[in-house]
């Protein structure tokens, strides 16, 4: 139902669904038996909390980026930004 300021109907904020944390939780579980490790071993040689391991996981949106960065590297991995295409985002050359 549609908020309401002063008898004017106000629209409700858009929310995007999330569709892809699921795929990206799944990577990181995938990978992590891959390489047969526990999430504690993952969080240990990672320098993250458990808790960080459990999120990235679990596909919770709110987990910080430079955790996640931290376990894609423990894994051997790197997160790399991708049009809708599917064409690698170049990093912004530093010069």
């Amino acid at each position: 139902m549609p908020a309401q300021a002063q008898g004017v109907a106000m629209a409700e904020p858009r929310r995007r669904a999330r569709k892809h944390s699921g795929e990206l939780a799944g990577a990181f579980v995938a990978r992590r038996h891959q390489l047969r490790m526990t999430q504690a071993e993952l969080a240990l040689l990672a320098g993250v909390g458990r808790s960080t391991v459990q999120a990235l996981e679990g596909g919770k949106d709110t987990v910080q980026l430079d955790g996640a960065v931290a376990v894609a590297e423990a894994l051997g991995c790197e997160i790399t930004l991708l049009t809708r295409a599917g064409s690698p985002v170049p990093p912004m050359d530093p010069t």
